[in-house]
């Protein structure tokens, strides 16, 4: 089990991660949390260090980067991204340029939110970008590489998404891997990939994910 760990946290005040920086910051084996952020996030704790600029001027902070393990948790929607080269900058160039940065300054672990049916040949938009960002990530060289692929994650957002609204009524119900993901269990599985790093690569389904242990996965 890895003790004393710092890590870069990508997309804190989102909902998986903000799940995921509490997870973190009551761990007593994370001792240091960098937040990459666009706006302060107004917590207060020893272990926590917010870096607030703007994501295309991440190569001007490099300190942020010397941690044994990334955390990427960006996500949008192109409703929210607005066309299609918004949201490939979001779910694509951001987590490659955090990804090469991090390795560049000796990073060991990266750890990716992508999302069930991810495929770089996918006919969907998004599946398909999550899928290149797999496999660009895969080509980096990490020593140690994990994803994970949740199904539709629930919990408190701080913007209204209509279909996950009208998702939640029968979210539960759904058989296996298409069982939606609480943000709060992804956020476990996240620590324990930072506790418990692969081998080598690793993917987490959304199956496992609903099934984590405290302990690991």
């Amino acid at each position: 089990m890895e003790t004393n760990v710092k890590v870069l946290l990508a997309g804190a005040s989102g909902l998986v991660g903000s799940e995921c920086l509490r997870t973190l910051l009551h761990d007593p084996f994370i001792v240091q949390v960098n937040a990459m952020l666009r706006k302060p996030l107004g917590v207060k704790d020893p272990k926590l260090n917010e870096f607030v600029f703007d994501f295309d001027e991440m190569e001007n902070f490099p300190e942020i980067f010397n941690v044994r393990t990334i955390i990427c948790t960006l996500g949008t929607t192109i409703k929210k991204a607005g066309t299609k080269e918004n949201f490939r900058k979001v779910d694509f160039h951001y987590p490659l340029r955090i990804a090469k940065m991090g390795l560049a300054h000796g990073a060991l672990h990266y750890i990716l939110v992508s999302s069930l049916g991810a495929d770089p040949r996918s006919r969907t938009f998004y599946t398909r970008t999550k899928g290149e960002i797999e496999e660009a990530l895969k080509e980096l060289g990490y020593k140690q590489l994990t994803i994970l692929r949740p199904s539709l994650i629930l919990g408190k957002r701080k913007e209204f998404r209509l279909g996950e609204e009208i998702a939640k009524s029968f979210a539960f119900f759904l058989p296996g891997k298409f069982r939606a993901n609480p943000a709060e269990k992804v956020a476990s599985a996240i620590l324990n990939a930072v506790k418990y790093p692969p081998p080598k690569l690793r993917y987490i389904s959304s199956t496992e994910i609903n099934e984590e242990t405290p302990e690991h996965l």
